[in-house]
């Protein structure tokens, strides 16, 4: 495994080096809409979302996907958590093919997008199934649009997670969460200085001392009811005793300590559609075994102990519905199951 292969994150969209961290942008951003004005229109069975259940910004369209319920409009591919020099590949699947798209590696998907394509390769993808081409790797545009454009593929009682009259705060609270918590916890663990580490160190942890006030009393960040502010806020909660605290060294204090916080993220792992898309083994390989620039032994560690996700979290006392006037996700579906190692 090359050395740029080691030091990919969870994303594979980022640059690494000497120089301060940065997130580079997406480099594939056209737009499944329902108009199709990109030339790709919302349609049932034509796309395939390709995630690692190991990575922050695929969970966001696993959560999206399970909310809304999309799974049977849009199908789904998992990659093996460990990467090599070809990066995201399909060593799960039998033969190590997808059996859809037929393909080793993800990179395959953007090779017939752009031949020689010299940037990372990276998760959340949507392929188009006919000419097994690259769509977007745009995490930031993509659950927005599952939100929005592919409305009319929504389940019955899907939850409306962009509303229009909420959006302005919706962008600003994600704004800070993005900059300061999201991409915060990877500016630390990839710091090449103390003063940079212990810069956005300080930014994770007063972002999160801040949201922590914010929640104090309301039971979701923006209204009443789950919006993409809390699933964007989640994944990174959800991995932060696992891997952000120890590995990243984002460690002034654990979720677990922070009561607000902690009863929070618990209830939304416990809401359909949010816990049981995480693989806490995916996670924790994934961060250990690829990242050997800042782990060298690629040691696993055995902690921490996942059976208080499952406590009770009393958030529901702040009044508030999941889900609003809609109604939960239903059942995930047998052959999308997280496996046992990866649940408390």
């Amino acid at each position: 495994m090359s050395d740029a292969a080691q030091q990919t994150t969870a994303s594979g969209n980022e640059s690494l080096g000497k120089k301060p961290f940065k997130r580079s942008r997406s480099h594939f951003a056209d737009r499944v809409t329902a108009d199709g004005r990109d030339g790709w229109p919302v349609e049932a069975g034509r796309y395939r979302l390709v995630v690692s259940r190991a990575c922050p910004w695929a969970s966001r369209a696993l959560i999206s996907r399970r909310l809304l319920g999309l799974e049977g409009a849009l199908s789904l591919a998992v990659t093996d958590p460990i990467q090599d020099d070809r990066s995201w590949r399909f060593t799960l699947d039998l033969d190590g093919r997808d059996p859809v798209l037929g393909i080793r590696y993800l990179s395959e998907a953007y090779d017939a997008r752009e031949t020689g394509y010299p940037g990372g390769v990276s998760v959340p993808a949507l392929v188009d199934v006919p000419s097994g081409k690259l769509v977007t790797n745009d995490y930031q545009q993509l659950t927005l649009d599952l939100a929005t454009q592919w409305s009319a593929l929504h389940r019955p009682g899907a939850p409306d997670l962009y509303p229009e009259p909420l959006r302005e705060e919706i962008d600003a609270v994600m704004e800070g969460i993005y900059r300061d918590v999201n991409n915060g916890v990877y500016r630390a663990g990839f710091a090449s200085s103390q003063g940079e580490y212990e810069d956005a160190c300080r930014d994770v942890f007063r972002r999160l001392e801040e949201t922590s006030r914010r929640l104090a009393d309301r039971r979701y960040l923006v209204g009443d009811t789950i919006t993409e502010a809390d699933i964007r806020l989640f994944t990174t909660l959800v991995r932060f005793d696992a891997v952000y605290h120890g590995h990243f060294k984002c460690n002034l204090w654990k979720l677990t300590e922070d009561p607000v916080l902690w009863a929070y993220a618990r209830d939304l792992y416990q809401t359909p559609g949010f816990g049981d898309t995480v693989d806490f083994d995916h996670i924790k390989r994934h961060y250990y075994q690829v990242h050997t620039g800042i782990n060298p032994t690629a040691i696993v560690p055995l902690g921490p102990d996942l059976a208080g996700w499952l406590t009770p979290h009393h958030r529901h006392k702040l009044g508030g519905s999941p889900f609003g006037s809609g109604t939960a996700p239903g059942p995930v579906p047998e052959r999308e199951e997280v496996p046992p190692e990866g649940r408390p």
